[in-house]
């Protein structure tokens, strides 16, 4: 192996390098986009199911009230509030906030930390609406 070659620095291995806040929320944000999509088309399975009349809707119901189905909702609500509170934090660095690094991870963290409280909040407030409390 010439000696040029022995001397270059090799990439950091995933076990080395530590991943920065926005770039865990950026990949996050991407992905809970094409969550929305995909549970966009539940929402409209909801919609078509509930105007063809009871005995369509009661398989939609079902379906969403199997445990299966309360997980995808779940995954819905939670992709739901993460995308829409990380649209806010990428609203305000549109007005030219929060671009300090330090700024940056503190808001990301802070995002995390809502999307898991809020998302918690409407399914306790569902669940609470149905009497199950």
């Amino acid at each position: 192996m010439p000696e040029s070659r022995a001397k270059r620095p090799t990439s950091p291995h995933l076990q080395i390098y530590k991943w920065p806040v926005t770039m865990g929320t950026s990949i996050l944000h991407r992905i809970t986009g094409v969550g929305l999509g995909v549970g966009t088309l539940v929402l409209a399975w909801w919609l078509v199911a509930a105007s063809m009349g009871p005995d369509a809707y009661a398989v939609f119901e079902t379906t969403a009230f199997h445990w299966f189905g309360r997980i995808v909702l779940f995954g819905f609500t939670l992709a739901l509030v993460y995308h829409a509170l990380n649209g806010v934090r990428h609203l305000a660095w549109d007005f030219g906030y929060g671009f300090k690094v330090a700024t940056a991870n503190m808001t990301g963290l802070l995002t995390y930390g809502a999307t898991v409280i809020v998302t918690l909040v409407i399914w306790i407030a569902a669940y609470a609406s149905m009497g199950a409390f």
